[in-house]
């Protein structure tokens, strides 16, 4: 699960332009995520050079013994394109689900580390690039807001796909038939649904509604090609 959150910064240019009169000398050139864009592999590198001496994990300072503290293996922060800029980006581990409550919690939480936290302690450090110098900010006094994102990974895609399995000319026993579908689910990585498929089937009254049963999880000559995913009722 990621997090994004916008990124802004002031650029230091080795040679400022005096007479530009949108230039200070302070706080030189204000930038957003769009701007940020051609500087995008050094902003990125000077995250991962910052969060070295300790592995980037947010959520060791996270001290709270609640239901975030034990569903949330990491957070490491980094800097990400996404869509057309440069955005904050804050990868996390969890061991199950965040629910909504919950998400607004560890995100309060990593505001406060990118304001008063690590944040702080970053767009202090100078980040440097070809023509000057970047500060960059992980939180912004206006505007700020983290965005939750779920990528699925490949292996991921691969456990929601239904395993194609033949019935015409096969062993017509619907316990062979319910054995070689509970085989194909466990080598895709579905043992669940193998286990929740057999529980259906066994309570099955009729052949037919067992068959029916079989052919949500697996794809036969009987799947429906409109239907996307089992129906979790009773088979009954």
């Amino acid at each position: 699960m990621k997090f994004y959150s916008p990124l802004t910064a002031e650029f230091f240019p080795d040679e400022p332009d005096w007479e530009d009169e949108s230039y200070n000398e302070y706080e030189g050139y204000p930038m957003d995520g769009h701007d940020l864009l051609q500087y995008a592999d050094a902003v990125d590198e000077a995250v991962k050079k910052d969060i070295a001496d300790f592995n980037g994990d947010l959520m060791q300072y996270y001290h709270e013994d609640d239901s975030v503290r034990s569903k949330v293996v990491s957070a490491v922060p980094s800097a990400e394109i996404c869509g057309n800029k440069l955005c904050g980006c804050l990868t996390v581990e969890l061991k199950e689900a965040l629910l909504d409550d919950e998400q607004t919690v560890l995100c309060n939480y990593i505001s406060g580390q990118y304001s008063d936290g690590w944040g702080e302690g970053f767009e202090q450090r100078d980040i440097r690039v070809e023509d000057g110098t970047l500060a960059v900010h992980f939180w912004q006094e206006d505007g700020f807001k983290m965005t939750p994102t779920f990528e699925k990974t490949q292996e991921q895609v691969q456990m929601t796909q239904r395993p194609k399995m033949k019935l015409l000319g096969e062993d017509g026993n619907i316990f062979a038939i319910m054995g070689r579908a509970s085989l194909l689910l466990k080598n895709a990585g579905q043992s669940d649904k193998a286990k929740e498929m057999c529980n259906r089937v066994m309570s099955c009254d009729s052949y037919h509604k067992a068959l029916n049963v079989i052919s949500e999880y697996v794809e036969t000559e009987l799947t429906p090609k409109t239907r996307n995913k089992p129906n979790r009722g009773d088979a009954r």
